[in-house]
């Protein structure tokens, strides 16, 4: 590579890390402009405020939990749900997120029997939320490289001492670094492959087909958590907490 491309590859790499630090600087500003309004009482400008930041592809758990409660100071239960378990998702140990979360859910229509998870399962799920996918990747990708520095010390170390703390201390990072993996794959499926989703209309029939001329099965409410199976054209496949299933149109409900 000769010079002049070094040289326009550093100003790229300046230019994009300037930008990322104004960026992050100015949703940091919105941010706290955000909560000077909520504190005042003026949620609408406060929610404006900080679907901005969320709009440009911010993430982060005290971002959706505020939109959350602006959401509810507004008295829109559906999406303070929604931005609830957004919230929730990034951040399952905070007792904030999850109070407002049960708070919220007891002013919606439906209840549902849950079939509960398997404890193990329900564990497993805790933990890979507990760090983001990056952070486990992170960890995957270090305890990796030091398992190779302790295997190369196990293969050619002389003295059987070091061959043995090396054999072990491989075997121990190796498996440190497969578990990260598996909980940074397990949490991107949770965060950005839920498929769980939030009726976000009044009132919506599930159907037995994938078409108006179905027959009702049962009628959901706004702010009710359900699980995407499936999509047929404008229509999607959902279940219920209690294993339910049936089809309602896809605008009647969001993401988280």
């Amino acid at each position: 590579m000769d010079s002049k491309k070094k040289y326009i590859l550093i100003l790229l790499f300046i230019s994009l890390f300037i930008r990322t630090a104004v960026a992050q600087n100015t949703n940091k500003d919105k941010f706290y402009q955000g909560i000077t309004y909520f504190t005042a009482g003026s949620y609408k400008e406060a929610l404006q405020v900080w679907n901005e930041i969320y709009n440009t592809g911010y993430r982060s758990a005290n971002l959706d939990y505020n939109i959350g409660n602006a959401y509810f100071k507004l008295n829109n239960i559906p999406l303070a749900i929604l931005f609830y378990e957004r919230a929730y998702l990034l951040k399952p140990g905070d007792e904030d997120i999850n109070y407002n979360l049960q708070i919220a859910r007891t002013l919606i229509v439906d209840r549902f029997q849950e079939i509960p998870q398997l404890f193990f399962v329900r564990w497993y799920n805790f933990v890979s939320l507990f760090l983001s996918s990056n952070s486990w990747a992170k960890i995957s990708l270090t305890s990796f490289i030091i398992f190779l520095l302790f295997l190369s010390l196990y293969i050619y170390s002389p003295r059987h001492r070091y061959k043995v703390i090396g054999f072990w201390l491989a075997v121990f990072l190796f498996i440190l670094s497969l578990t990260s993996l598996t909980f940074t794959l397990r949490n991107k499926s949770l965060v950005y492959d839920s498929h769980k989703a939030i009726i976000s209309t009044p009132v919506v029939s599930g159907k037995s087909s994938p078409d108006n001329s179905g027959n009702d099965l049962f009628v959901l409410h706004e702010g009710t958590k359900v699980t995407v199976d499936d999509k047929v054209g404008d229509w999607l496949e959902i279940r219920l907490s209690d294993g339910n299933k049936g089809w309602v149109p896809l605008n009647s409900l969001i993401i988280i």
